[in-house]
């Protein structure tokens, strides 16, 4: 065999393996952890709600008393976004719409699109909060800044940015019993948060609380239920939000 034949063959080999680690890793990507049916379906029939399904995003908008505030919510890592319908309603009910991401590959951190992506074409919004589960929250924080952005809330994360001089106000919930983001990597990292973030503690929540897919890997135990979640989240949104956009969102 000649040398250029060789090297042929090496150079073949070698596309021939990183083609197999693209497919074996795009495989990995779309291998989301699924909502829990039950939980999504209780909205979809929730006559407060509208759920449309669109190619970057789920939305959640508010049938009547829709204000003119909206939430950009970025899913943790290979979570379904349906995954997250039930936790959020309560906020929707409350005449916020809400726009759930659907990443790229599934990733929150890869997904390079701007805010407009998701924020473009929803009706009656010109004020939006950013805010994500996991390292979707790393995502919503690196929002900061663009459009209209009021606001930026944390479910179970922290930001990897610099806010400290931002001036946005920030809302951090923080599962007591979370085992990925547990509350001591919150606290350790509050110092890339304005003085003034308001931290909120959810008693007995796990990190997989914050939305309805199940037991997660690495993960501590959940002593709550997923109603006490939903209207934890609900009641603390609610009189966060209402001074920072200068509205009783009731």
């Amino acid at each position: 065999m000649t040398a250029g034949r060789r090297i042929k063959n090496a150079v073949l080999a070698v596309v021939a393996v990183l083609l197999l680690v693209i497919s074996i890793g795009a495989v990995w990507a779309h291998q989301v952890m699924a909502g829990e049916r039950d939980a999504a379906l209780e909205v979809w029939r929730n006559d407060a709600i509208t759920v449309t399904d669109t190619d970057v995003s789920v939305v959640l908008a508010p049938t009547t008393d829709a204000t003119s505030t909206g939430l950009v919510f970025v899913p943790g890592a290979k979570v379904d976004p349906y995954a997250y319908l039930f936790k959020l309603s309560g906020i929707v009910e409350d005449g916020v719409t809400v726009v759930i991401t659907k990443p790229t590959l599934n990733l929150a951190l890869v997904d390079l699109r701007p805010l407009a992506t998701f924020t473009d074409g929803v009706a009656r919004v010109d004020q939006w909060f950013v805010g994500g589960h996991s390292l979707g929250g790393v995502r919503a924080c690196q929002y900061a800044g663009e459009q209209e952005t009021v606001g930026i809330v944390l479910f179970g994360s922290y930001c990897a940015t610099d806010l400290s001089d931002s001036g946005l106000p920030v809302l951090s919930f923080v599962g007591e019993h979370d085992g990925l983001s547990t509350p001591e990597k919150i606290e350790d990292s509050a110092v890339l948060l304005p003085d003034d973030a308001a931290t909120v503690l959810v008693p007995g929540g796990n990190h997989a609380d914050f939305g309805d897919y199940g037991v997660q890997p690495g993960d501590g135990g959940s002593a709550t239920s997923d109603t006490a979640v939903r209207e934890l989240i609900t009641a603390e949104f609610r009189s966060w939000a209402a001074p920072v956009v200068g509205t009783d969102q009731r």
